[in-house]
C-alpha cells in the first residue's frame, strides 16, 4: 500500500523532494535495480499529464528524487492536481506504488 503524502509546488520555480522508500516494519529499503515513475495529473481520470524526472541517487539508502524544471512548473495551471511514484524491480517486472497523494500548485506573481 502507498504512503500518502502531499506535495506544494511553486509555479515557475525548479522542483525538487526526495522520497525515501521504506517496507511495512519501517525498514528502508535496498532500491538497487529499481527504476522510478511518477506522474502528475490535474485528475484521477485526467488523459494529460506531466512526468517527474526520477532519480534513485542513493539506492543502499532508497532514496529517490523526484524533480521538475521551472520551465515544467510555469506551464502548470494553479490549484490542485494528485501524483503517484511507482518503482519498477526490473529484474522481476513487478511494480508498485510507494508514494501517493496531492499537489498544490501556487501561483506565480514574478515573472
Amino acid at each position: 500500500m502507498a504512503t500518502n503524502y502531499n506535495l506544494v509546488i511553486d509555479q515557475g520555480a525548479d522542483f525538487s523532494n526526495t522520497f525515501t522508500i521504506k517496507d511495512s516494519t519501517n525498514t528502508i529499503r535496498n532500491l538497487t535495480g529499481y527504476t522510478g515513475k511518477a506522474q502528475l495529473r490535474r485528475s484521477y481520470a485526467s488523459t494529460s499529464n506531466v512526468a517527474f524526472t526520477i532519480n534513485i541517487a542513493d539506492p543502499a539508502n532508497g532514496n529517490v528524487i523526484v524533480t521538475l524544471s521551472n520551465a515544467s512548473t510555469a506551464n502548470l495551471k494553479y490549484g490542485r492536481y494528485v501524483y503517484d511514484l511507482e518503482l519498477t524491480l526490473t529484474s522481476a517486472n513487478t511494480i508498485e506504488r510507494a508514494f501517493e497523494g496531492i499537489v498544490t500548485v501556487y501561483p506565480q506573481v514574478t515573472r
